[in-house]
This record gives structure tokens, C-alpha cells and sequence, in this order.
């Protein structure tokens, strides 16, 4: 589905992206664990071409789209796309169904007639129902990430980036949407991308897991390899050490 070969990403002076190599498998999810700092954000933010890659190529299903610059192409590609915000990144003025309408207004020609039949398909696959008129000021973390989700949802896409899904969610919370993650993968056949800290979920979503560090793909491995790879980096990061090759500097 996707590949990504020596993909580079600098902000000023400073290298974040030092030519990352990965191949992301259709139909599966991938997760991409690091430390902060390390540049997930900004991999996945360059996939859907919110940032501009330095150098590289990133190849979906075949198709160079580091080189596309039109607008309408670049409108084009995203719809393929369905990005999950770290926060959900839902509108307070718009009520949640409003919310969950947001890309049929704008991004589609579904008659307005069809958007409460398709808001409430959507949030049922995120477990929520009569939700559409409550702000998202009235909801729990935990909804507004699924509501968050159910908008993503709306524009049917291939591959769906989730940006720590589970941050700030207490734990039985960041179970339901770790189970919903693996949920939407059966049902719908997405592809999924995760970046987390959140090594329980990481185990228990993951087909793939990668180790971002320095820069680069450090370690990709399916999910069993993963758990017992004799890579320093990887398992010092699984096990929480300040022991070992990453090093952390504390200021105060």
C-alpha cells in the first residue's frame, strides 16, 4: 500500500527525518513507537503531504506522491486518507453531528438529505448513538475521540493515521479504542498507521511495529519478532530503562 524510501525532513538546522525506509502492508496496522522528539509525527504528517519532505520518495500503491503540488491533486490524494488527531480536533461550535457532517459539506455532493443517516452509521461503528446534538464541550475524552474517529469515517478511506489515540485516556478507555482500531481494520479492511508511547496497546493492536530513533527505521518486525528482538534500541525503549544506548537529557 505504502512505501517510503530515504525520506528526509529538516526544520531549519535541524534533522528530523535522516532517510527513513518502510514498507506499510495493506490491510494491516503498523505502529510506529519512538521517543519524542523522534519524528513520527512528521513521518506520518509527510505521508498525507501536510509537511513537504526534504528528499525521498513516498509511493502509494505504486504512485510517487512526494512530487504533487496542485491543490486539487493534493485535495485528490487526502480523501484516501482519514487523519486522527492526538486531541480529535473537533469543532466547539459544531455539534457532533455537525462535526461528524463536516466532510460531506465540504469534501463530497451527498444530498444534504442523506448526512443524518450516514452520521448515525458512523458514530454506530464508533459505539456511540444519540450523541448528534450534544457540543463537544458536554463529552468525555474518550467520546470525543470516537467522534473524532466517526468524522474520519465519514469519508470511507483506505488508510486511516492515528496520532496517539490513546493519550490522556485513563486505561479501560484506551481499551475500547484500541479494540475499535482492530474492529475497523476486520470490518472495513483499512489500513491503519498508529503512532504511540503506549507499548500495552502497541502489543495488542499491531500486525507491524516500527522503532523510530536517530532518524531512521531503527527496527520493523510483525508484532511477535518485535516483542523479542535483541535490538538494544527497541528493548530499552519497550522495557522503560534509562539504561542503554538512548540517551535522555534532563534539564531543570
Amino acid at each position: 500500500m505504502i512505501e517510503i524510501k530515504n525520506l528526509k525532513k529538516s526544520f531549519g538546522k535541524k534533522q528530523i527525518l535522516k532517510g527513513v525506509n518502510l514498507h506499510i502492508k495493506d490491510g494491516e496496522v503498523t505502529t510506529i513507537i519512538g521517543g519524542s522528539g523522534t519524528g513520527k509525527s512528521t513521518l506520518i504528517k509527510c505521508i498525507i503531504r501536510l509537511l513537504e519532505p526534504d528528499a525521498g520518495q513516498i509511493l502509494v500503491n505504486g504512485k510517487d506522491i512526494t512530487h504533487i503540488h496542485k491543490q486539487l491533486d493534493l485535495a485528490n490524494l487526502r480523501r484516501e486518507f482519514g487523519y486522527l488527531f492526538q486531541e480529535g480536533a473537533l469543532f466547539d461550535s459544531l455539534s457532533v453531528g455537525e462535526n461528524v457532517a463536516f466532510s460531506l459539506k465540504y469534501l463530497s455532493n451527498t444530498p444534504k438529505a442523506d448526512y443524518p443517516k450516514i452520521v448515525k452509521e458512523k458514530l454506530a461503528l464508533v459505539g456511540l448513538k444519540d450523541i448528534e446534538n450534544l457540543k463537544p464541550s458536554e463529552l468525555s475524552g474518550g467520546m470525543k475521540k470516537r467522534v473524532a474517529l466517526a468524522r474520519v469515517l465519514v469519508k470511507n478511506p483506505k488508510v486511516i493515521l492515528y496520532d496517539e489515540p490513546t493519550s490522556g485516556l485513563d486505561p479501560i478507555m484506551s481499551q475500547i479504542i484500541n479494540e475499535l482500531i482492530v474492529d475497523l481494520k476486520n470490518k472495513l479492511g483499512v489500513t491503519s498507521v498508529v503512532i504511540t508511547h503506549d507499548m500495552k496497546s502497541a502489543f495488542e493492536i499491531s500486525d507491524t511495529m516500527v522503532m523510530l530513533y536517530n532518524g531512521i527505521a531503527e527496527l520493523t518486525a510483525p508484532v511477535r519478532e518485535f516483542k523479542n528482538t535483541a535490538n538494544e534500541y527497541a528493548r530499552q525503549f519497550m522495557e522503560g530503562s534509562s539504561k542503554g544506548p538512548i540517551q535522555m537529557t534532563i534539564t531543570q
